[in-house]
């Protein structure tokens, strides 16, 4: 098929800490940033863990409250820093946009074709959107509702609170020819928590025979990175509709650059059609 973007890139929210240190891990912004180019489109995570270390350091504690409205405060405060960090280390030459969306955007047509729009003319004007899910604005309640609502009509939703699927439609959108997941883990492996057990490659002699296979490496995927995180199953379900559209996915540890993980000379793991 005709692809209409090089790539559709997605980092998690503990690939872009250090975590020993409690801090922004500024040397991976610089690494991706420095390769990001119109053509891309970034989804990031991180703006709660950023604001939550935001916080920490500027006041010595965490923020006392409902988790619903911690974590609000947090993206709130979060997302300044990471679109400041991109901006900063993204070539000037080249524009950056934040795109902030939410489940709606993916499941309402008229939304969805304007940010479709917004993500086509960025390529157009030399510009790199950067997008995140909204947060800040988006509590549970409403959003289960509004879902909930969805599936009573006899509708699949997209609930995009999950930045792997929000990054997985957006390539699906957009056909992209590589979908680049990084993450702190080196790719999917066949034993939890074991990076000697990295699977290199699913593959297939066609994208049916693909999805096949992932299914069968869904049976060893346990756990995930953080609380609220889907882990390495929902990773796999989630680029099931990019894989069926022949879009190569590469899911790699955020510490290497998109080049390294794109090209094959470093650990990772890539899904594709033979």
């Amino acid at each position: 098929m005709a692809f209409d973007f090089e790539l559709v890139g997605k980092i998690g929210s503990m690939a872009l800490i250090r975590k020993g240190d409690q801090d922004i891990d500024y040397n991976i912004f610089s690494r991706i940033g420095a390769q990001l180019k119109p053509g891309m489109i970034w989804v990031s995570s991180g703006s709660v863990e950023i604001g939550r270390l935001d916080y920490i350091k500027r006041n010595g504690r965490e923020l006392a409250g409902s988790v619903e409205e911690v974590k609000t405060d947090y993206a709130a405060q979060g997302q300044t820093i990471l679109m400041e960090n991109y901006r900063r280390f993204i070539d000037p030459k080249y524009s950056v946009r934040q795109v902030l969306v939410e489940h709606q955007h993916f499941n309402d047509p008229l939304k969805r074709a304007h940010i479709l729009g917004l993500l086509e003319r960025a390529a157009a004007q030399g510009a790199i959107p950067i997008v995140n899910y909204n947060d800040a604005v988006s509590t549970e309640e409403t959003r289960n509702i509004e879902l909930s609502d969805l599936k009573s009509h006899g509708v699949t939703p997209v609930e995009c609170i999950d930045n792997d699927e929000t990054a997985s439609v957006i390539a699906t959108w957009v056909r992209a020819r590589i979908l680049l997941i990084m993450t702190s883990a080196f790719g999917i492996y066949r034993a939890p928590d074991d990076p000697s057990t990295l699977v290199e490659e699913i593959s297939g002699k066609d994208e049916n025979e693909v999805v096949e296979n992932i299914r069968e490496f869904q049976k060893n995927c346990v756990g995930a990175s953080r609380t609220g995180a889907g882990g390495a199953k929902a990773k796999l379900e989630f680029i099931i509709p990019s894989v069926q559209q022949g879009t190569t996915v590469i899911i790699g540890h955020g510490s290497y650059s998109i080049s390294q993980l794109v090209e094959g000379t470093v650990p990772r793991t890539i899904v594709r059609a033979r």
